[in-house]
């Protein structure tokens, strides 16, 4: 027999490396670990009025994007917020060839008794219009009622954008989230559904984000890998995003998919000094 290693030791026939250290695997950092945006980032969301400055000048550029196929799109504000605010993004989607519609409930004041029953029946009366599935864009807690619509009704969603939505972090990782207490009266999610939540939509779904996000921790609206699913990097303020001249070219390239062949955002040639992607 022979000698055995004095480097190993040997128990009910399970061989144990003494002399080397354990390796562990690399610690991610979990949703709890998140924590909202600071002062500094916080401050720069005063940039927002430069972005529609910016997509004003970027007008004639954005005007040479390809024209879409006419299909309906569902644009839902975020939080304390009304169509007003979506309005320059959906005179673009509608310059783009699009058939962009308001929410049409006024101020976005949380998931209230009624607002989940009158989104869904929205979806159902424009996909009704003309049997066709329609895309959904969503601005914040927009997104996060979009991502739930697209799993409640699939067959009539084409596909799920969202901006800076908090989805996969916890609520304390925004810095909007005493707003929403106050105006919603909803509690904190549990982790129950926070976990389910995170979890993406059976279409294809797109959530466009900033790192400079001074509102939303920009960990909390990345999309977990999935075949459907994609992550948008963009240079942008959380008030902003629905302004921004390059989310605005992310939403027409994301909308112009066919969802029967969807393919991942394109960074190559010039986008990859614009844009970053992760799955």
């Amino acid at each position: 027999m022979p000698p055995r290693s004095p480097s190993r030791r040997s128990r009910s026939d399970v061989v144990i490396d003494v002399d080397m250290p354990e390796v562990k695997p690399p610690v991610r950092p979990q949703p709890a670990d998140i924590a909202a945006p600071g002062a500094l980032l916080l401050a720069l969301e005063g940039r927002a009025p430069w972005e529609f400055a910016a997509s004003i000048v970027a007008a004639p550029w954005l005007r040479k994007l390809p024209m879409g196929d006419g299909h309906r799109v569902l644009v839902l504000p975020g939080l304390a917020a009304n169509d007003l605010t979506t309005l320059p993004m959906r005179a673009f989607l509608k310059d783009r060839g699009y058939q962009p519609s308001p929410w049409d409930q006024g101020l976005n004041l949380g998931p209230r008794a009624g607002v989940l029953d009158a989104l869904r029946a929205r979806v159902r009366e424009l996909f009704e219009l003309d049997r066709k599935k329609i895309s959904l864009v969503g601005w914040s807690l927009g997104g996060v009622y979009a991502r739930e619509l697209a799993k409640e009704m699939p067959a009539m969603i084409r596909c799920v954008i969202t901006l800076g939505s908090p989805f996969a972090g916890p609520p304390q990782a925004t810095n909007a989230w005493w707003l929403f207490e106050r105006v919603s009266g909803h509690p904190e999610p549990d982790a129950e559904m926070q976990a389910a939540l995170r979890v993406a939509p059976p279409v294809p779904t797109t959530s466009i984000y900033s790192r400079t996000d001074g509102i939303v921790a920009w960990q909390c609206s990345l999309n977990p890998p999935g075949a459907l699913a994609e992550n948008i990097e963009v240079h942008a303020s959380h008030i902003g995003l629905g302004l921004n001249p390059l989310a605005m070219v992310a939403i027409v390239d994301r909308l112009a998919q066919d969802p029967k062949r969807w393919r991942r955002f394109d960074t190559h040639g010039l986008r990859r000094f614009f844009f970053k992607t992760s799955h």
